[in-house]
């Protein structure tokens, strides 16, 4: 039968009371009570060792824990989680085995100091979910890049320009900007160009400074430029950001690591904290994307040097070569077609394509568009 539990050491007094009578069976008593007889037996002999204070609630803990966590160690683990607060139990494990701790608890250990810490919000526990990840194949085949959330300083905003290989996960730069302008991406890709060579292709939204919303064809300046160089430009689809996924990623931890948690006077103390961030990402923080592997050990530098100047346009011999003029147009079977207005003064190359009398324009290696001339696409002067 249940028992109240304020009722619980009276009736195991009753009970040894009883078992103690000369003519008592104890395994019948037992029975009766609804206890064992293994447990009968015990309380008889607390009873006879202690009194009436060895039936008495015991403690379930043992007089040794093995298993424990030593003090030391989990003081380790709610040091670095307060380090770095976004990280749970399987990157602080991995972080503790790469600094040499080789007693680091199991990540679910961690997951459970940081609970009895009070570091782990249950609500943002629960929008953790496994995702399906796609990585470019090799490094530097694809670069991605976008303007962060800018933010207010003491004096002026700070646009956050991070810029991250899409295989390893390698934060190439996180720059802090004071504009969003096409002249300052152009030198911030130059200066990680010449460090870590030329990508293949580089992944951006659809937006300026690299992507022109308003325009067909998709080119700026700094697109022109990276065509150029040889780098292929692709652009997400539009209102899409799942497409630039590991970007997105990274501006959340860059956002929660480096720029919520305190306030900057000025650019340069913006980039001193990106530099350090940076650091840590790249060589410390244990990514799960990457088996919690470390981004530089799954980066190399590119074997595409930077050219300091552009290479010469050259088109196949088959093609038809023309010139965009200012208009942004070119001049084909007596017609003007227009192009693009950051092609204005470049050759671009005519190539027939399978359909009778349609030729498709390319500048280098990129293609523009189609020139149809039963369409009714040609430019008005």
């Amino acid at each position: 039968m249940p028992w109240q539990e304020q009722s619980v050491r009276s009736l195991r007094e009753e009970f040894v009371v009883l078992a103690e009578r000369p003519d008592a069976n104890v395994r019948e008593l037992g029975r009766r009570f609804g206890i064992s007889p293994t447990t009968g037996y015990a309380w008889l002999t607390r009873q006879r060792a202690a009194g009436a204070a060895g039936l008495s609630d015991r403690s379930r803990r043992p007089n040794a824990s093995p298993r424990q966590t030593p003090p030391a160690i989990e003081a380790r683990v709610v040091a670095l989680r307060e380090q770095h607060p976004p990280w749970g139990g399987r990157k602080l494990q991995r972080r503790l085995v790469d600094l040499g701790e080789a007693d680091a608890p199991a990540p679910s250990t961690i997951t459970a100091i940081l609970r009895r810490h009070g570091l782990i919000d249950p609500e943002a526990a629960l929008l953790h979910r496994p995702v399906v990840r796609f990585e470019a194949a090799a490094p530097n085949d694809r670069w991605q890049l976008d303007f962060t959330g800018r933010f207010a300083l003491a004096h002026g905003r700070c646009h956050p320009l991070p810029v991250l290989d899409d295989h390893s996960r390698f934060a190439l730069g996180v720059a802090a900007g004071a504009d969003e302008q096409g002249s300052t991406v152009q030198a911030r890709l130059t200066d990680l160009f010449r460090r870590y060579g030329r990508p293949w292709s580089l992944r951006c939204d659809n937006g300026p400074p690299w992507g022109a919303t308003r325009s067909e064809h998709q080119l700026t300046s700094v697109g022109v430029w990276l065509i150029r160089l040889g780098v292929e430009v692709w652009h997400g689809r539009p209102r899409h950001p799942q497409t630039q996924g590991k970007l997105e990623r990274l501006n959340r931890t860059l956002t929660a690591d480096g720029i919520d948690r305190r306030r900057y006077a000025d650019l340069a103390t913006v980039q001193a904290a990106f530099d350090d961030w940076r650091a840590s990402d790249n060589h410390e923080r244990p990514h799960e994307a990457l088996g919690l592997a470390t981004p530089i050990t799954r980066y190399a530098p590119s074997p595409r040097p930077f050219p300091e100047t552009l290479p010469e346009i050259v088109y196949p011999a088959d093609d038809a070569v023309r010139q965009v003029d200012a208009a942004d147009c070119i001049s084909w079977r007596g017609r003007p077609w227009k192009l693009s207005v950051a092609l204005a003064g470049q050759p671009v190359g005519l190539r027939p394509t399978l359909v009778d009398g349609v030729v498709e324009a390319r500048f280098c290696h990129h293609f523009v568009r189609t020139l149809d001339p039963r369409g009714d696409q040609a430019c008005a002067h």
